[in-house]
């Protein structure tokens, strides 16, 4: 089986708990603060596949890490650790997003524009582009890109909206060369 195989299977069980106890909204937040966790901290990770620890002073490093998360995560977290796929974690957050957000018309979307974007303006981002992608609305990620010149580059799943300056001064470059 895949890495992306495995953590399927652990988010899907995960999101049918979730379902079943109606803790959808929770559970996806605590696991987006386990993936923050895990990915801002290199050393947490390094500690996690370190095989001179054992798997009971692991589970204890996590239960530390995510004593205020609720059983369910805990307990997905313990499995993961005895099951060494500690490397799965975040991958496993991931998936729970996504089938989340799949439930609820939801995309995932990164927005690039050259400053902050205002809440009336991604609002306005995500009602237009929603339909395009077949989704009720977005949850814009603005990055702020100063390379971009003026306008707006959308990324959203696999696909990309290039609206920026640079971006059509490329398009208009290769036309004139091509």
């Amino acid at each position: 089986m895949t890495g992306s195989t495995v953590a399927k299977r652990y988010a899907l069980a995960l999101f049918q708990l979730a379902n079943e106890h109606q803790l959808l909204d929770q559970m996806e937040e605590e696991l987006r603060v386990v993936k923050e966790v895990v990915n801002t901290n290199p050393e947490l990770g390094a500690v996690l596949k370190s095989p001179k620890l054992t798997i009971e002073k692991k589970k204890e490093i996590l239960k530390g890490a995510f004593a205020s998360a609720s059983t369910y995560v805990q307990n997905t977290l313990m499995i993961l650790i005895e099951r060494h796929r500690e490397n799965e974690i975040i991958e496993v957050a991931d998936q729970f997003i996504q089938l989340a957000n799949d439930e609820r018309g939801i995309a995932e979307a990164k927005v690039y524009s050259i400053r902050p974007l205002t809440d009336a303006e991604k609002k306005g981002l995500s009602e237009t582009f929603a339909a395009r992608v077949g989704k009720k609305s977005l949850r814009i990620e603005n990055i702020v890109d100063s390379n971009l010149l003026g306008g707006l580059k959308l990324r959203i799943g696999n696909r990309i909206l290039d609206g920026s300056l640079r971006g059509k001064l490329a398009r208009l470059e290769r036309q004139l060369l091509g």
